[in-house]
């Protein structure tokens, strides 16, 4: 993602050290002068087979912060399309500093880089860019300019300079350390960690070390693992796992002799939101295949019962019958806005295009018609399909995007037919981005609909379907997706609130589906702003290769901090045979179905949708589900932890003595096992076997691979060696649920050998 240099970054002055190759006149030097205009101003690789680079030379070392691509003034197949960038001291010894990639347009790109090390800055002479790919694919890399950011005062890059190379000494240091206690060079790993001071990883894990590889004090491990669980050092490790979803279909409770108890009817393009203080749900409208509706529900969480407020909001002086609008909630003053929703060609008559806004009062059980007409005031016109989100703090609605509905001349088109069949008029208007002041019921309109085909770094392209979420921690808008007459977009982007800017995390070319979410319509995203993620869970979706649009639903986290895309749900299956099999295990792909978030219990709750079967056009559904993403828990690693201790005591025991190893098994070991775990079952029953095998350095699952001798050079097999290099093996298995910050060097001193 391109982003804006630091306010006090300064032009780093370069020059060619190295290159790969270069074709014609297209001479590495070219790139030291922008000259947009000009075609042979560029360096061209004279092949697209890696590797292909450009190494720069600072004129002196600095503290390099960002990396400008400038470009020509036109899109040009030679444009990189993913490339890497490393810097280091040297040409020979550098590390990844950037990968990321150009759009092929005119517009320059400047990029941060990475820049600290261990918390510190430090300091590089030698940059090296590495093309990894070009636009067009069988065409040969350009580079057309190059301009570097950063700081080069040489006080403050001396010191990097200094603190850089004790760092890198105190790292070839530990690695040694490490290297010695896990060949038991006990003598000279003493006289090392003495004569230099320093210290291989955390003392708590030099404790455990010394417990368990020394000492064989297993019960004492188990109680050190405990304490940290305790302390919460697991916690970054549970952060970088993977998400596994957990879906669990919610089945009301069993009604008494007076019948089933009461529940919303099948529906989609209704709207859903929740109120995290009470626990409660609350859904309104939508449309069930005949007919829009009108009624308004809750779901309280606790209790797993639906309550029907009102069949009939508008009897009550609140919103007509609609679907396609949305729904905001004010959690502090119990109060749910809602605005917008769609009319068949048919309605569309100046009487009905009138943008009614209404608020219900959730303690009065009061509906309020706050404005007739929000286009009267300022605000948007009748609109469909658009998004609202709300700032509670502030008290301000935003409104993007949506269709404006206008008198219609094309009589007899559904919504599901514009759907179905791409169908937009041409004269389609689509709404911008507007701010409600609920305190003082105004209007602002802050952004127009870009239209056409082309935008500037700080325009809004509106859209219908998309998803739009508010950060109360940044105060970002976040803007993901959509649709555009006929165009499915996939870009995603950021709008700041309070500065009025427009910052793009993507711009919608990548096309890699399995690294990001595909091109989409009526998705859903939630927002969690404590552990900085988005969620997302696809709707219809649009296969351009194959021109056919496809109900195909997905589950993807968003990492805000990292700029990182996870997919941890994937489900295609449509069939009949899906449906008969796999109904009450998850849900089946739909679109046009509601998702809510409970960001304090960090669930999700699905309700509906159209399941998009052709066979039966006007079906709806009706099904309620609950989505846990999970990762291991603190107590899950605690297990996992006394299951490996246990283990490996139980083979240390198998070599000893076979009746205490199996009174051990049937015991201690029996109990550390998740019973409910197939795999952990199994794993243990084949664990009984080994007392009955002849006993060799690999019948437990380890391979002697180190001396127990210092004297000698040859590997040995007495037990004492084989202990040692055993219990080293599970002392690194163990440290891996520890911050790195703690442990000792992940790498290996040997690998830094070639072979």
């Amino acid at each position: 993602m391109a982003e804006a240099p630091p306010d006090d970054c300064r032009p780093l002055k370069y020059s060619i050290h190295k290159f790969s190759t270069f074709s014609s006149n297209y001479v590495p030097e070219n790139i030291l002068e922008d000259k947009p205009s000009n075609q042979g101003s560029r360096w061209s690789s004279d092949s697209n087979n890696p590797p292909q680079y450009l190494i720069l030379k600072l004129d002196r070392p600095a503290i390099l912060r960002t990396i400008k691509f400038g470009k020509y003034e036109k899109t040009h197949v030679c444009n990189i399309k993913k490339f890497r960038v490393y810097g280091g001291l040297s040409d020979e010894n550098m590390i990844l500093l950037l990968e990321s990639g150009l759009k092929n347009d005119t517009v320059p790109e400047t990029f941060l880089v990475k820049y600290t090390v261990a918390g510190h800055q430090f300091p590089v002479r030698f940059v090296k860019i590495v093309p990894l790919q070009s636009w067009g694919s069988t065409f040969n890399f350009s580079i057309w300019h190059v301009a570097l950011g950063g700081f080069d005062e040489w006080t403050m890059v001396q010191k990097c300079i200094n603190w850089y190379t004790t760092y890198r000494e105190r790292e070839a240091i530990r690695l040694c350390l490490k290297h010695f206690r896990q060949h038991n060079y006990t003598e000279a790993f003493e006289s090392l960690e003495k004569r230099t001071r320093v210290t291989l990883e955390d003392p708590r894990l030099t404790r455990l070390h010394k417990m368990l590889v020394d000492q064989g004090d297993f019960d004492g491990c188990e109680q050190l693992i405990g304490e940290a669980a305790e302390e919460g050092l697991f916690q970054q490790y549970i952060r970088q796992q993977e998400y596994k979803p957990q879906w669990t279909p919610i089945i009301p409770n069993p009604g008494g002799s007076s019948g089933p108890p009461p529940r919303p009817g099948m529906r989609g393009g209704h709207q859903m939101c929740i109120d995290t203080n009470t626990q409660t749900i609350y859904l309104f409208g939508g449309w069930d295949g005949m007919q829009d509706l009108s009624d308004l529900w809750s779901y309280h969480i606790s209790s797993q019962e639906w309550t029907c407020i009102t069949r009939d909001t508008h009897a009550e002086g609140g919103p007509s019958a609609r679907s396609c609008h949305k729904m905001c909630l004010d959690p502090e003053r119990r109060q749910i806005f809602t605005l917008g929703r769609y009319l068949d060609s048919a309605l569309r008559i100046p009487d009905n295009l009138k943008s009614d806004f209404y608020m219900y009062d959730i303690e009065n059980n009061k509906w309020t018609q706050v404005t007739e007409d929000t286009a009267s005031l300022g605000g948007p016109k009748l609109i469909f399909d658009h998004q609202m989100v709300m700032d509670v703090e502030k008290r301000i609605i935003y409104v993007f995007g949506g269709r404006v509905l206008t008198p219609s001349r094309w009589e007899g088109l559904g919504l599901d037919e514009l759907r179905t069949n791409n169908y937009t008029p041409s004269e389609a208007i689509f709404s911008g981005l507007y701010a409600y002041h609920v305190s003082t019921n105004t209007w602002t309109k802050l952004r127009d609909d870009c239209s056409g085909n082309s935008t500037g770094p700080q325009d809004i392209k509106s859209r219908i379907g998309h998803s739009m979420l508010f950060h109360s921690g940044s105060r970002q808008l976040f803007i993901l997706a959509g649709q555009r007459i006929k165009e499915y977009l996939t870009d995603f982007f950021m709008y700041n609130i309070d500065t009025d800017t427009v910052t793009y995390i993507s711009d919608g070319t990548r096309k890699d589906s399995s690294s990001v979410p595909a091109a989409g319509f009526t998705q859903k995203a939630t927002i969690d702003p404590h552990l900085n993620q988005i969620h997302v869970l696809s709707g219809l979706s649009k296969d351009k290769d194959k021109r056919d649009e496809n109900v195909r639903n997905s589950f993807w986290v968003y990492d805000i901090s990292q700029n990182k895309w996870s997919c941890i749900y994937r489900n295609e299956q449509t069939g009949e045979s899906y449906w008969s099999k796999m109904q009450h295990v998850e849900p089946c792909p739909r679109f046009a179905h509601q998702l809510v978030y409970d960001d304090v219990n960090k669930v999700h709750y699905l309700f509906g949708g159209n399941p998009g079967k052709a066979s039966l056009p006007k079906m709806r559904l009706d099904d309620f589900w609950s989505l846990r993403l999970c990762r291991p828990s603190t107590q899950q690693l605690y297990q996992t932890c006394v299951l490996l201790i246990r283990k490996h005591r139980f083979s240390e025991l198998a070599r000893e003595n076979s009746v205490m190893a199996l009174k051990y098994l049937q015991t201690r070991l029996h109990s550390a096992v998740d019973h409910s775990d197939p795999q952990q079952v199994q794993e243990f029953q084949a664990l009984a076997t080994t007392l009955f095998q002849p006993q060799d350095d690999t019948s437990v699952g380890y391979v002697q691979a180190f001396p127990d001798d210092d004297s000698s050079s040859t590997p040995t097999t007495t037990d004492l060696g084989w202990r040692h290099t055993a219990r080293s093996m599970l002392f690194d298995q163990l440290t891996q649920f520890f911050p790195e910050h703690m442990t000792q060097p992940r790498g290996n001193l040997v690998d830094l050998i070639p072979y």
